[in-house]
């Protein structure tokens, strides 16, 4: 059976050292596979490693970067984030689109920047088969569609009623930090912080309304001070996820 290559995960975890609270990146497209040389779909690893953050976590700082991707996935680390006993509390650092708008809507507080945006569409996927088998996913995703729209509801309260929604998401709507904050979708906004919202051309090509801001980010050239901030970044990660895989791997042995 063929191995594809992708090492890279969407998401990062750390623990803070007194083990109270633990930070959770999910940069990037949100995908099945997280290490697939492996065998483990990355909602697995996901779960697993949430666990190994330990019981006594209280908090968990949600940061999210993403374009969306898969829908299923998401809603399997929605199950589980929901589950833990920790108040989780969601950072829109530079886009929550499709899918990755619907991540933070289950925390205890939604805070975005001044220059960070929310996307929200119907969930779509793509399906192959047979009558039956392309009726059946045709069933799964408006399934999911409905889970969607619950989520928006229950986060938004008053501020955004069915109606209202229903034109959002059919109109495949980019929403700045203070009109998801006038939806109900956003409860803080900060000042307008240094990771600029920006998506590939993958996704480029597969959203209707993608924002000129947007396009406007993906083509600047980033200058040799943002290139090394962004190299340290990587490096102290690096480091620190090897730091705790070391720990981590002492007490399982």
């Amino acid at each position: 059976m063929g191995k594809h290559k992708q090492t890279n995960k969407f998401f990062n975890m750390k623990a803070s050292a007194d083990g109270k609270s633990a930070d959770i990146f999910i940069y990037g497209e949100i995908t099945k596979w997280a290490w697939e040389e492996y065998g483990e779909v990355s909602s697995i690893t996901f779960k697993n490693e949430l666990d190994q953050l330990g019981e006594g976590i209280e908090t968990i700082n949600l940061y999210i970067n993403s374009p969306g991707g898969s829908v299923f996935e998401t809603m399997a680390m929605i199950a589980m984030l929901e589950r833990h006993p920790a108040d989780v509390i969601s950072y829109i650092d530079g886009v929550g689109a499709s899918c990755a708008s619907v991540l933070p809507m289950i925390s205890k507080k939604v805070i975005m920047y001044a220059n960070s945006l929310l996307m929200i569409h119907n969930a779509w996927t793509y399906a192959s088969g047979n009558a039956e088998q392309l009726r059946k996913a045709a069933d799964d995703i408006e399934r999911i569609n409905q889970s969607m729209i619950q989520f928006y509801l229950k986060r938004a309260g008053d501020k955004l009623d069915a109606d209202t929604l229903k034109k959002l998401l059919d109109a495949e709507t980019w929403l700045s930090a203070e009109e998801a904050m006038s939806y109900g979708l956003c409860d803080e906004v900060l000042e307008t912080n240094n990771a600029a919202a920006c998506i590939d051309e993958k996704w480029m090509k597969q959203y209707k309304n993608v924002p000129n801001a947007l396009v406007s980010n993906r083509n600047k050239v980033i200058s040799a001070e943002e290139m090394a901030l962004r190299q340290q970044i990587a490096n102290d990660s690096k480091v620190n996820s090897a730091y705790l895989n070391t720990i981590l791997g002492g007490i399982i042995e």
